[in-house]
């Protein structure tokens, strides 16, 4: 995957684990930080919230950096929680091709959020950072035979929304607004400033 991130080897003194096994969260993380370890949580994902598709993807973040953190202590804890949201309907993974094409068919034509939620936890100094970010993603008018030919390309079950904008975009989206790595599922520019803000603080 191309980008142009500065290389910036974040130094944090605590070690750094990612709570999860996301192979593009990997990579776009290594773009900040240089020696992490990655231990996918085994929380159990909540489906709503009370303050909508921001509060849900923040507190999925937050359980899943509590469930690696309880046995990392002394490390900082990154978890991260993306959702596809069509007004304030949450389009997680799908569970089976059938609900994949039922997903791109939902979006086709129309603009969506991309919402990913990070929560940042030491728990041995006692530092919780919880935030989001969102982008605007508009689809294509696509037929059913366009997905389908999508879908050769790309595997849409473990892809929040059934897609992913950094393969064969071309084929299904129009265009987006804001962080291209938020849409991948990390918001690598506003991960940077808070990692940045908490080495300040730390270091203060």
């Amino acid at each position: 995957m191309e980008n142009s991130y500065e290389k910036a080897n974040l130094k944090l003194n605590n070690p750094f684990i990612l709570a999860s096994g996301s192979p593009r969260r990997k990579e776009l993380l290594s773009e900040i930080i240089s020696e992490f370890k990655v231990i996918p949580s085994t929380a159990v994902e909540i489906k709503s919230h009370s303050d909508g598709p921001l509060g849900l993807v923040c507190e999925n973040a937050r359980l899943k950096a509590e469930t690696v953190s309880q046995e990392n202590h002394s490390c900082w804890v990154l978890g991260a929680d993306t959702l596809v949201f069509l007004g304030d309907q949450p389009f997680g993974k799908p569970n089976d091709m059938s609900e994949a094409v039922s997903m791109l068919s939902n979006l086709s034509g129309k603009s969506h959020t991309v919402a990913t939620g990070i929560c940042l936890k030491c728990a041995v100094l006692g530092r919780e950072k919880i935030f989001a970010d969102q982008s605007v993603v508009t689809f294509k008018d696509l037929k059913t035979e366009d997905i389908e030919a999508y879908f050769q390309k790309v595997n849409p079950l473990d892809k929040a929304g059934g897609y992913a904008i950094q393969t064969c975009p071309e084929m299904i989206i129009d265009k987006f607004e804001g962080s291209l790595s938020n849409v991948i599922g990390l918001p690598i520019e506003k991960l940077r400033k808070q990692l940045n803000d908490l080495l300040n603080s730390l270091n203060a």
